[in-house]
């Protein structure tokens, strides 16, 4: 008596073996396929988080936007927050446009919006209580369709 037929294998038919691979096919194909998703969604979060650690970095660990943060923190008046806006100085749009590059991060899902708000609740909700800026915000000529979008659905 020979091994395949001591092991039940003597009957296979050449179909059968066929049908065997391609199982066995079809089994491999898809953990690859498993592995392959969990292996995307993990780099995804390294990413999210690299994108998240950078801005923090940016935002709060230098001084480039130290001033405007102060400027536009709680202890400003109406006027003064107008005049600020009103001056449209390059400190007060590279302010913005730090908040426009992070929303659409966001949009893009590159960031979630859970991100942002982790990040930077505290400062997004300064800008949207601030009448003058959201005005600002929302004139289109301006170019921050992005981070008025953000700022108008969004529950701060």
């Amino acid at each position: 008596m020979n091994l395949a037929s001591e092991i039940g294998l003597a009957g296979l038919t050449l179909e059968r073996w066929k049908a065997i691979a391609e199982l066995v096919s079809f089994v491999v194909g898809a953990i690859a396929a498993v592995i392959a998703v969990m292996t995307y969604r993990n780099n995804a979060k390294r990413e999210r988080a690299k994108w998240a650690v950078q801005l923090y970095e940016k935002f709060y660990e230098e001084d480039r936007y130290k001033k405007m943060r102060d400027k536009l923190d709680g202890t400003q008046n109406a006027e003064e927050i107008e005049a600020l806006v009103e001056e449209e100085s390059a400190e007060f749009t590279d302010y913005l446009n730090f908040f426009e590059l992070v929303t659409f991060l966001a949009k893009t899902k590159q960031l979630s919006e859970s991100d942002v708000l982790s990040l930077f609740h505290y400062y997004l909700r300064l800008l949207k209580g601030q009448k003058a800026v959201m005005k600002y915000l929302n004139n289109q000529k301006n170019g921050f369709e992005q981070l008025s979008g953000f700022l108008k659905r969004t529950k701060l």
